[in-house]
């Protein structure tokens, strides 16, 4: 018998009762038939008949034995029963799917051998194909996670041999020759100027030869990237390529690529597009710049600044320090 402890307003909350009477008597009986038993060292409700404010609720223990022999000797062996075996409620919760994937390791693994989306593989499995990327299923207490599950079972994603899917990377190359310059625009406007610039036939922009231009999205570029190595062209994957990242120069941009280059630096050799930076930073009445966002977050680091000259630097915070910003899109096609 496992019992809890409550409070007289926990008990009697929702219950339509048309006096105290009501309520005492309705208490009472809970008390009078083993349901619950008063904590006298919580004292009474001051009224006449008093109650006692704090109880012990006691409830019937599930019988779970018929588990047992279930998760010993009929899971498959890929899966390991020792934490259902030690509760045995979270697997009565859970059972409906544990019993699906032992069924796929046991009878259908031969899948395995081909890797399918997290999605894919998730409908396959269970005929829920939001579930392994993170959708959590059923109500209340009864709520099941992929996370869960797999962490319950010892099984591994990398056991069901599943990719994480990404948004798709949108870029635009005139050659895959290698090595090569490649610039990433955090914003679509200058990405289409600078891909008109590559179409006609002259592929320098700002003094620069690019082959491939890649539209980073401004934070999304994180999410394009992830997986790159895995879904990129081979030719982008060249370790003698040279990446250029070129967006707004405000906290927000900054902060973006600041980001995006510890995240991959290990992937890609990312540097700021120094000449265009310059370029936005040069020949601006600060009075007549636009204002920031009083929402961006002004927390970025050094990184972006080792790229560029001291005199330029200054140029840079004075207009961040005035809570200005200089667009991408002060350049287009005839400053490229």
């Amino acid at each position: 018998m496992k019992k809890h402890k409550t409070t007289y307003d926990t008990l009697i909350k929702g219950k339509q009762f048309k006096n105290y009477k009501e309520e005492y008597d309705y208490l009472k009986k809970l008390i009078d038939t083993g349901k619950i038993s008063p904590i006298k060292a919580s004292g009474t409700n001051g009224k006449r008949p008093a109650m006692y404010r704090g109880f012990w609720v006691f409830e019937e223990e599930e019988d779970y034995s018929e588990y047992i022999d279930e998760l010993k000797y009929k899971l498959s062996a890929n899966i390991n029963p020792e934490f259902y075996l030690k509760h045995p409620d979270v697997y009565d919760k859970e059972r409906e799917y544990v019993i699906a994937l032992s069924d796929y390791l046991s009878n259908r693994s031969d899948k395995l051998h081909v890797t399918l989306s997290e999605n894919e593989r998730s409908y396959d499995i269970w005929k829920k194909e939001k579930f392994l990327s993170g959708k959590a299923y059923g109500q209340g207490n009864n709520v099941v996670s992929a996370a869960s599950l797999l962490r319950h079972c010892s099984v591994s994603m990398d056991q069901l041999n599943v990719y994480h899917t990404t948004e798709p990377l949108v870029y635009f190359s005139i050659d895959k020759g290698t090595p090569q310059n490649i610039l990433i625009s955090e914003n679509l406007d200058p990405f289409y100027g600078m891909r008109k610039k590559l179409m006609s036939g002259d592929n320098e922009i700002l003094g620069t030869k690019f082959s491939t231009l890649i539209y980073g999205g401004g934070k999304r570029v994180t999410a394009f990237f992830t997986g790159f190595e895995e879904f990129a062209e081979e030719y982008m994957k060249h370790p003698d390529n040279k990446f250029y990242y070129f967006g707004d120069l405000d906290y927000e941009g900054i902060g973006i690529y600041e980001s995006f280059a510890e995240k991959f630096g290990e992937v890609i050799d990312v540097v700021p597009f120094k000449t265009a930076y310059e370029a936005l930073a040069n020949g601006n009445t600060i009075e007549e710049l636009p204002y920031s966002s009083e929402l961006q977050n002004k927390n970025i680091g050094e990184n972006f600044w080792r790229f560029f000259s001291q005199e330029t630097v200054e140029k840079m915070k004075q207009i961040l320090d005035s809570g200005r910003y200089v667009p991408q899109e002060k350049l287009s096609i005839v400053d490229y």
